[in-house]
């Protein structure tokens, strides 16, 4: 009955001042947990990409962003710019930020499942 008004504003910032320091210990607990599971390991498929994109090389199958195959004739790094064979005769200039991955085997015709005759 008898409380002084000035002890209880004193208790409830306080009270207050607490919770703030705990709200942002679990935000920085929460940034933490997404920077080691979602954004670190995007940089470094990044990172990954952007240094096989750097060793293109002639004779190297790689795919286009479209889905397309070719095999790469001349590779120009600087100029951001590929000439990749993709049939017989058939020779297009890609853009290198538009190749999606380096293949490591040759690329091999489909099998035509044809039955052979006895």
């Amino acid at each position: 009955m008898f409380i002084n008004p000035a002890f209880a504003q004193a208790t409830a910032t306080a009270a207050t001042g607490s919770s703030m320091s705990g709200m942002l210990v679990q935000l920085v607990l929460i940034f933490a947990i997404f920077y080691f599971l979602l954004i670190r390991p995007q940089q470094k498929r990044m990172k990954e990409h952007e240094a096989k994109l750097k060793a293109i090389k002639k004779g190297d199958v790689i795919i286009t962003g479209g889905g397309i195959y070719g095999k790469v004739i001349s590779a120009d790094i600087e100029k951001d710019e590929l000439q990749a064979e993709l049939a017989k005769d058939v020779v297009v200039k890609i853009a290198l930020s538009t190749v999606r991955d380096v293949v490591k085997d040759e690329v091999k015709p489909a099998n035509n499942n044809k039955k052979s005759k006895k």
